[in-house]
């Protein structure tokens, strides 16, 4: 009884726990690229700002042509600032939610041997 008890245990512990916690980081994960929608700010990265466009004129209209030109560059380079100032902080957190998962994970392998250790230490304290 003591011994499945254990089994047990140790298998919850180091199998299915480790999967649980495998599952819950991968879908963190998933949440923080859906957050800050760094695929999509990647499709558009050169898109105009907030769709603002200007319109070409018709005809041959020499100024209103290059004010258009120079508009719709502007638009597409502050897009561009924009959505890479996103992406830095997107792929700065999900950096960090990658260290998280892992100290998450390393301190759960680590629990066991941390709570054998600070028993010992603590009967060492008392006698």
């Amino acid at each position: 009884m003591i011994l499945s008890l254990w089994t047990e245990y140790f298998k919850w512990h180091f199998i299915i726990m480790p999967r649980a916690i495998a599952a819950a980081w991968r879908d963190i994960f998933a949440f923080g690229l859906e957050y800050f929608s760094l695929p999509l700010l990647l499709k558009t990265l050169f898109s105009p700002w907030r769709r603002y466009l200007w319109s070409y004129p018709v005809g041959f209209q020499p100024a209103a042509f290059l004010e258009a030109l120079v508009s719709n560059f502007i638009s597409r380079i502050l897009g561009a600032i924009m959505r890479l100032g996103l992406l830095v902080i997107g792929i700065c957190v999900e950096f960090l939610l990658v260290v998280a998962g892992a100290a998450v994970f390393l301190l759960w392998f680590l629990l066991i041997p941390g709570i054998i250790v600070s028993l010992f230490y603590g009967f060492i304290l008392i006698f």
